[in-house]
């Protein structure tokens, strides 16, 4: 289960009491060999466009609430197919991370994945199920 990053609090918070507007991102999904933290300094994303690796660009419609503040993923969330490794077997991927960029941007939650997974070559499609990617409000 996965949580806000710091940068999301912070413009939730000011958005909720009025300081400040918050619009809308658009949301990216990455991948993380380590645990990105709230302030994303643990990040470790496979570097864009290494091995044909990018985030997954995803809408509102993609999204579908899991519990009373929570989210979950409502459709089937695929990479594009790998044309090298992304990882190994001894440091696989196991984090996500939602960004509100293809490429940098700020990391708006983050979250542990059930299994970690494994892009080791050329022809990986990692993909994920409804519902296997979730994050809650803390």
């Amino acid at each position: 289960m996965g949580s806000f990053g710091d940068y999301a609090e912070n413009k939730i918070l000011d958005h909720i009491t009025g300081k400040t507007s918050f619009t809308k991102p658009t949301a990216f999904i990455g991948l993380s060999t380590a645990d990105p933290a709230d302030d994303g300094s643990g990040l470790a994303e496979p570097t864009i466009p290494t091995g044909g690796y990018a985030r997954i660009e995803t809408e509102g419609a993609d999204w579908d609430a899991a519990a009373a503040g929570a989210v979950a993923n409502a459709a089937a969330l695929a990479f594009p197919i790998s044309t090298d490794a992304w990882s190994t077997g001894e440091t696989p991927l196991t984090h996500f991370a939602i960004f509100d960029a293809a490429s940098g941007g700020n990391m708006l939650a983050h979250g542990a994945l059930d299994t970690p997974r494994t892009v080791d070559a050329a022809g990986i499609t990692l993909s994920f199920a409804i519902g296997e990617l979730d994050i809650t409000l803390d």
